[in-house]
Parts: C-alpha cells; structure tokens; sequence
C-alpha cells in the first residue's frame, strides 16, 4: 500500500507560529503562494489589512509575495446601513470640491471687503459709503474684487529696470555691456509683491496727507500721494540699482601670488615690529 503523503506543516508568515501552537486557531490560505507563506492566521491576515487599508475598507490588497489580490467578503447589511454608506461615500467624493468652494469664497469675499475699504480710504469714510451705497450692487460685486487684482498686475510692472537699462546703456561712459534682467538677488519675491501691492493706497493716502494738505478732495491728495511715493521710490531704486550695477562692473578678482605675497609682507613686518618691541 502506498502511503499517504503527509501534508506540510502550517506557518503563519506573519506571527511565525505553526498550528502545534495554536490548535484552535482559523487558518486560510488567500493567494497562489506555495510551502512557508501559504498559510496565515485568519486574526493575523485581518490585522495585516487593517494596517495597509488605514480606514479605507473598500482598498484593494494584495499579497506581498506573490501579488495575489485577497478576495475580502463583508457580512449582509440592512438598509439603513447600506444608505449611510453611500451617504459618507458621497460626502468624501464631494468634500474636495467644498473646500476648494469655501476656499474660493473666502478669497473672493475678502477681495470685496478690501476693495471696499480701499474706496472708503481713497475717497473718504463718509463719501465712499455714499458712493457705494448709490451704485448698482452687480457692479459693486463684480468691481470690488478687481482692486486688490489691479494693485498686484500694477506692482508686477517694473519700470525702474527698463529706466536702468536705458541709463546703462546710454549714460555709462565705459564699454561695459549693460546687464539684461534684473540684478543678482532682485528676483520677483510673491509675497514682497503681494504686500506691497495691498499697502499701497494705505501709504499714498499717508503721503497725500503729508504732502498735499492744502488740497481738499480726498481723492485727489490720494492720487498725488500714490504718483509721488512711486516717482520717490523710484527714483531711490534706480540710483541703488545704478551704484550695484557700477560695484559689480569694477570689481575685480586678485591673483594668488600677489595676495600671498601681500599676506607674507604684512606677516613679516608684524614679525619685525614684534622683534623691534622685544
């Protein structure tokens, strides 16, 4: 009589323990996967998913040795549980969109809010609310948000580079050619820009106070505030951008013998004047 072939041993490739260890225990074999990783604890393979599904139930999982996806069953459930399922399905689909809604929201409101302070201050408190209150609410919601945008594209607008270019190369006696672009460490900084841009009817209603008080109109003296802190700023922009430009074109690179020559010289006469105290 042939004898009958004695299965293998069982393995849990996950705890390390064989079925002498644990008779009790419920045992599955979920994937094509042969010899020592065949078997696995059913406790030990539902604790391995939970830690690769992180709370997504319905993620597919598949084994790590032979690529076997693991064919998982859930338990009947009632209708109630079956609609709230598919309640926190669709909130989950529809969660990115809300935020990028809210987000979207948030930005335009506060756009509107700015735009209306802004009118308030350029032109004063009381006639910009007499203003806005007489004007078409569609416009007022379509042109509000368009301020802070107008001072940001307005900001972007670098004139003083296009003036120190000119000057570069019409005004500088050397034959130096003039740098295109700007300056080393003069990149377009967003949020520089951003801040700038919205500070900006705040510091031309401050210059306008300051410079123009015997003009009456408050938007008037804005205006002549803004157009003379920008014609001030940047005047001041293309002298320094002038000065960095001449510092860079005369530098220039020592060699290494005379700067060794020039340390030794200055090491032996602080020898000599040692020597001389001494």
């Amino acid at each position: 009589m042939a004898l009958a072939e004695e299965q293998p041993e069982k393995h849990c490739w996950v705890c390390f323990a064989t079925e002498r260890d644990d008779h009790s225990a419920e045992w599955v074999s979920p994937c094509r996967c042969k010899g020592c990783t065949k078997w696995i604890h059913q406790s030990c393979l539902q604790r391995w998913l939970d830690e690769k599904q992180k709370g997504n139930n319905g993620g597919a999982v598949s084994c790590p040795q032979c690529g076997t996806e693991y064919h998982v069953i859930f338990p009947k459930m009632g209708p109630l549980v079956y609609f709230l399922q598919q309640v926190d399905k669709a909130l989950s689909r529809a969660s990115p969109f809300a935020a990028v809604g809210v987000v979207v929201g948030t930005v335009y409101w506060s756009a509107v809010t700015y735009g209306a302070v802004t009118v308030m201050q350029v032109v004063g408190h009381k006639k910009g609310l007499y203003v806005m209150e007489r004007a078409d609410p569609l416009f007022l919601l379509m042109g509000l948000p368009t301020i802070p945008v107008v001072l940001v594209l307005g900001k972007m607008i670098r004139w003083e580079d296009y003036i120190v270019r000119l000057w570069q190369r019409y005004s500088y006696r050397r034959k130096i050619p003039p740098v295109d672009g700007p300056s080393a460490g003069d990149h377009l900084s967003v949020s520089r820009t951003l801040c700038g841009a919205l500070i900006f009817p705040s510091i031309a209603s401050l210059v306008g106070r300051l410079l123009f008080r015997q003009v009456s109109s408050n938007l008037q003296r804005t205006i002549l505030g803004g157009i003379a802190f920008v014609l001030m700023k940047g005047v001041l922009k293309v002298y320094f951008k002038q000065q960095q430009y001449i510092m860079q074109a005369n530098r220039q690179i020592l060699n290494y013998p005379e700067r060794n020559a020039e340390g030794q010289n200055e090491g032996g006469e602080e020898d000599t004047e040692d020597s001389g105290n001494e």
